[in-house]
């Protein structure tokens, strides 16, 4: 009777060993199966976007979305494969998540700036943009940051919380962008024959789109120079060079039209102070060299060359 009761109470050890064993083998292959499943459906996703014709950047944005989501469905039925109950599980990972937000709170600033690159759609991937003083190529828009290629072919990474927090310019909205250049002749300078020049140089160039039409126009009456703005319009692929060739050309145009592009300066006049007995005195001073005759400088206004 005693052995009866002791078998009672000692635990099945084999039998709880192979529950136990068989709980893990199976969360494991859920584990393991779930993984192929959530790529396949992240996969899935990313092609009906495609179709749908859902900006790029979006696509892969949404897509890494997708996948942490069904990453957290498959840990969460694996642990309750295993026999962790779902009650207390989501009491602790909502704990969890509330330290977590609280110690990630920039990076979740991030998360949710991405958010809004991708919905609201100021750029896309390949577009040309200047964000906080930086300028450069979009190639990615991640989950938290953002991704630019520099002019010279530097990575630039900015979270997305700056981008969405500083302003943001698009370069390249359209297919064509406009050439400014501001330049100075002097006052001497015959205006029209620098405008002659200046139109010379830009219909010379086969990159300058004929519509809108380039132009030059006095800017301003400066302290030095009068300033013309010179102005045209290219595709995007061609403005810097464009840019960089024009003032080459107008630079060249204008030296050999005899106008010139002046620079600050600032004239001085020297004058002596003369008057009747004093400066006797003065003169009567220096020659016992006790003191000098006073000179006096005047500094005038600026006024061009």
């Amino acid at each position: 009777m005693q052995d009866w009761l002791n078998s009672l109470d000692a635990p099945d050890w084999h039998a709880l060993a192979f529950g136990w064993g068989m709980r893990i083998v199976v969360a494991l292959l859920i584990l393991a199966i779930g993984l192929r499943v959530a790529r396949w459906l992240s996969g899935l996703v990313e092609a009906g976007m495609v179709r749908a014709e859902v900006e790029p950047t979006a696509v892969l944005f949404l897509r890494k979305v997708a996948y942490v989501v069904l990453l957290v469905v498959l840990v969460l039925a694996a642990l309750q494969v295993v026999g962790v109950p779902m009650t207390s599980m989501i009491a602790v990972l909502g704990a969890a998540g509330l330290a977590i937000g609280l110690a990630l709170k920039d990076s979740l600033s991030n998360i949710a700036s991405g958010v809004m690159l991708v919905t609201l759609k100021p750029f896309k991937a390949g577009d040309v943009v200047t964000i906080g003083g930086e300028t450069g190529k979009v190639e990615a828009i991640s989950i938290f940051q953002t991704r630019l290629r520099g002019a010279d072919n530097q990575t630039i990474v900015l979270p997305n919380s700056l981008v969405t927090a500083d302003s943001i310019v698009n370069l390249t909205p359209d297919t064509m962008r406009r050439i400014e250049l501001v330049v100075g002749i002097g006052y001497a300078d015959d205006i029209d024959a620098a405008r002659t020049a200046a139109l010379e140089i830009v219909h010379g160039d086969p990159r300058v789109l004929t519509d809108p039409a380039p132009d030059v126009l006095v800017y301003a009456l400066a302290d030095n120079s009068v300033n013309l703005g010179i102005r045209c319009h290219v595709g995007n692929d061609d403005y810097f060079a464009t840019k960089c060739a024009l003032t080459e050309g107008i630079k060249q145009a204008f030296d050999t039209a005899g106008i010139s592009i002046p620079f600050p300066q600032r004239d001085v006049h020297m004058y002596h102070h003369v008057a009747g007995d004093a400066a006797a005195a003065g003169y009567r001073l220096a020659r016992d060299e006790t003191q000098v005759p006073r000179i006096g400088v005047e500094r005038s206004a600026s006024r061009p060359e």
